[in-house]
This record gives C-alpha cells, structure tokens and sequence, in this order.
C-alpha cells in the first residue's frame, strides 16, 4: 500500500525581491529544491521514510515566480494578495498573519517553511519550520520608530517563539534567540547560508563581464576601495567614510600611497528624514569628498561581482549582522576584506578577513592602511577567501532543512 504524499507548503513570498538578502535565501533554496539532485541526496541518505516522489510542495506567492523559473511536477504554486494591494506593513501583516495561514490549513499541508522570521502561526496540527536571519528590532530599538513597526515585531517575536523548529543562519543569531527571545536551544539548529551563483563565476570569466562595460557604466576604474550593502545607520558606511577621510589626509602628509584610491559605495540612498538613514551626501559635503567618493546607487545584483573584483578591497566595518553576507560575496571574488569583529561577522570570515573596532575611526583607517600598503597582504588575503567560501553551500542548507521535515 503506497504512503500519502506529504505536502510542504513554503512561503515564497520574496521571489519577487531577489535582490534583498531574504530575496537571495528564496530563491537559492528553491533553485536547490528544484533539482532531483538535492532531494534524492537528502533522501537517499540513509533508510529514508518518505522517497522523492512522495513529497509534495506548494509555493505561497504575492507575484507569479519568474519566467526562467521551472518547478517539476510535485511542485505548485498559490499567488494571492488582500484586497489591499499597496507593499507596505499593512499589506504584510494582513498576507502572513492572516490569509497565508487559512489557505495553508484549507491545502492540508503537513509542514510549512517560513524562509524567514515572520508573524505567521499555523495550527498545531502542522508542523512549522523558520528560518530567522536576524532579531535586529530587539536589539535596536530606533528599527522600531512607529506604532506599525512595533505591532509588526510584536507580532514577530510571538510567530518565532511558536514555530515548531527554527534555523538560525549563524550562531550569532542562535544566541541571540535564546538570551533574548528565551527560546530554548533544543528548538533551534544553526546552518550557515550562502551566496548567489554569480558570486562564483570562475576568476578568468570576469574578463567578459568587464567586456560589457560595467566599469564604464557606473564611470569608475580598476583599484578603488568599496563600501556599501545598505545606508543604514547600522552599517556603518559613515565609519568607513571617516576611515577613509583619516587615511587620505594622512598621505597628503607622509604619501605612503602615491596614488590614493577613490572610495566607491553601493547602495541605495535613503532620505535623510528617515531616522535609520546615514545622511551620506551631507557627510560627504562635510568632509569635502565629494571628488573623492563615487555614490554608486542601487547596483543590480548581476553588477554587483565585477564591481568587487575590480576593487583593491572591501571595507564593512558593520555594527551588527545576523549573518554578513556583503563579506562572503568578497571572498568568493577574491577581494580582500576589512570587517567587524562584532555579532556574527567572525564566523563568516574566519581567519581570511581583517577585523577592526568599528567604534574607532582611527583603528579602521590603520587597517585600511595595512591592506592598502602591503601587496602580499593583499594576496593572502585573497587565497584565504576564497578557499573558506568553499565551506558555504546551498546544498547543505537545503539538505538540513529536508532532513528536519523527514524527522518530522
């Protein structure tokens, strides 16, 4: 007698923002649960209750998945959205607190994944597995500067703590789930994430994506140093602007660089009036660097490796992160990377980054220094990146999470 189908409902939901880091999470672990590969690896690991044709998926959906994008035959998918349209908190309470749990328990899903921390709880009936990135709003409390954004992490942390399993993507995070959530340790496992596939373009295939004049296009050349990854107030890209001044002015005096480098920053810029914003135009007209550093704008992901190898380093001297991906998309490139000893940031780059203080102006300039002076520095530090990159995959992220449903 066959076994019924066990159905696994996913929220999919930020498919339709691939550039976001939730964005990229979606849509690599999709892209690995589409391939028979995965499953079959996951489920042919060892006496496996459920074979590969007796799971069945569903993707919950606010927009239609891309063109390019082909589920096989035990994958389908519901596109629903409130009769409020507009993609904002409201609309986002409304989708994940309300209709996706009904349309979840009316499916009959046996388990559901929530591809990140969010206010959905379903009925104890089925089992619920989320991943949390992060518990920034917790910890920071300017993230929750308006009543909607309070009601929306209070909502949050209660769908966190009643998910059956939780993934946290670094052991930051897992510590931060139980010292400040209570969450019991036993409830979560850590699995690291990784980056997207044009990351690991092979070295010598970046000539044709210079060939296509990204360079030109954003009216830089080879050599700058980058910043970037978000104007938060967090991120600290003020830090690496103050850096940045401190070191320049330093070489007008000893001109331990005969020619300095220019400071190239990805992102894109918030207004000023927002309180999480980092006013970088006005910053920079404060320091006079407005010949000295190139405001890149919002870069489409596909940009985003050339403008890295192209760069004599990458400076992210960041408060806080749930994981850092910006400093494993520079090792896989091969760019060597200044970072915070802080959160989470040392156990994505390990021995094969530098680490700075990122309340000290002074000693993130000192490491810049090092880096930009020392070739051999530079190269080590490229070697030792790329080499530990090889230990992040999407494969095992996705298997740990097939194999939790397999337990299940």
């Amino acid at each position: 007698m066959s076994m019924k189908k066990k159905k696994i409902g996913i929220n999919a939901s930020y498919l339709r923002k691939p550039h976001t880091g939730i964005g990229q999470v979606t849509t690599n672990f999709l892209k690995m649960l589409v391939r028979d590969k995965i499953q079959e690896t996951c489920l042919a690991g060892r006496q496996a209750r459920y074979k590969q044709d007796d799971l069945e998926f569903v993707l919950y959906l606010e927009e239609d998945i891309p063109k390019d994008f082909k589920l096989p035959d035990n994958f389908s998918k519901k596109i629903f959205l409130p009769v409020y349209k507009r993609d904002d908190l409201i609309r986002k309470i409304w989708w994940e607190k309300f209709l996706l749990p009904r349309l979840v328990r009316k499916d009959g899903c046996d388990v559901f994944i929530s591809l990140y921390q969010s206010p959905t709880v379903l009925d104890k009936s089925i089992r619920h597995i989320m991943i949390v990135h992060d518990i920034i709003p917790k910890l920071f409390s300017q993230y929750l500067d308006n009543a909607r954004k309070k009601l929306y992490w209070k909502l949050m942390e209660y769908g966190i703590k009643m998910a059956d399993k939780i993934i946290a993507v670094s052991k930051r995070t897992e510590k931060d789930l139980i010292e400040h959530l209570s969450i019991g340790a036993d409830k979560i496992t850590t699995e690291y994430i990784d980056v997207d596939d044009t990351y690991k373009i092979e070295a010598q295939n970046f000539a044709s994506l210079r060939e296509q004049n990204i360079l030109k296009k954003y009216k830089i050349n080879p050599g700058y140093i980058l910043a970037g990854g978000g104007y938060e107030v967090r991120k600290n890209v003020e830090g690496a602007v103050r850096a940045y001044k401190l070191l320049l002015e330093r070489n007008k005096k000893e001109n331990f660089l005969p020619n300095f480098p220019r400071l190239a920053i990805y992102g894109k810029v918030l207004p000023e009036s927002l309180s999480l914003a980092t006013p970088i135009e006005k910053i920079l007209r404060e320091l006079n660097l407005t010949k000295h550093v190139i405001l890149l704008g919002e870069v489409p992901q596909k940009d985003l490796p050339a403008l890295f190898e192209n760069a004599v380093i990458f400076i992210y001297p960041s408060f806080y992160e749930g994981f850092g991906m910006q400093i494993l998309e520079a090792m896989n490139v091969g760019t060597p990377a200044i970072t915070s000893k802080v959160s989470s940031l040392p156990e994505v780059g390990g021995d094969s980054v530098l680490y700075c203080n990122p309340d000290d102006i002074s000693d993130i300039a000192m490491v810049l220094k090092n880096v930009l002076t020392n070739y051999d520095l530079r190269e080590q530090l490229k070697n030792r990146g790329q080499e530990r990159a090889k230990q992040f995959s999407w494969e095992k992220f996705s298997e740990k999470i097939l194999n939790i449903i397999e337990e299940m």
